[in-house]
């Protein structure tokens, strides 16, 4: 009786132990979700998910074992034209009252040299889900305004519309296949 009562102690003080997992939240003042795509290949047309969270998780001071999820509003789409951001939330496009939101969630995020990272997940996006990856850096580190040790990431990578189902052909729609995706965002530990 007395090793089970010891054995128990121990098993407790060891799980005591145990390191948690640091959540990291976005101060959303100075984060963005950017997109951009070519318009009949003679210019950029650039729009942003005004409605987004992302969350990280995270054990390691370097965050190579890091967990994000990403989730956004579709009907936040905006391209600074009216017009367009309807056509864009409608039937030919992201169809948001069928499709309201677009979920991003890691695999792994890979830590390759210096402040570089590579992201790797799955993209939820009109009721389609495909695997992606994404170069992501480090900018830095910070105590801002929010009062919490801050770190600021940029991550970039394209997409093919075409994988999601997102609206009709670049010859029909004037709009390129390959869309340039991009976030600036600061993370304020929890």
């Amino acid at each position: 009786m007395k090793k089970i009562i010891l054995s128990f102690i121990a098993v407790s003080l060891l799980s005591s132990f145990s390191i948690s997992e640091t959540l990291w939240t976005p101060d959303n003042m100075h984060s963005q979700l950017n997109f951009s795509a070519t318009h009949f290949g003679i210019s950029h047309v650039d729009g942003r998910f005004q409605s987004f969270s992302i969350q990280m998780k995270s054990e390691k001071p370097d965050f190579s074992d890091a967990q994000i999820d990403m989730t956004a509003k579709v009907n936040s789409i905006n391209t600074e034209v009216a017009y367009r951001d309807e056509d864009l939330k409608g039937l030919n496009w992201f169809e948001a009252a069928k499709y309201p939101t677009l979920v991003f969630k890691s695999t792994s995020f890979k830590h390759l040299r210096g402040k570089m990272y590579l992201l790797r997940g799955d993209l939820t996006l009109h009721g389609v889900t495909q695997a992606v990856e994404f170069y992501a850096t480090l900018n830095g580190w910070a105590v801002t305004m929010t009062k919490k040790n801050t770190a600021g990431f940029t991550v970039r990578g394209k997409l093919k519309r075409s994988d999601y189902g997102l609206g009709g052909t670049q010859l029909v729609t004037g709009v390129s296949d390959e869309i340039m995706v991009w976030t600036n965002v600061e993370l304020g530990k929890n």
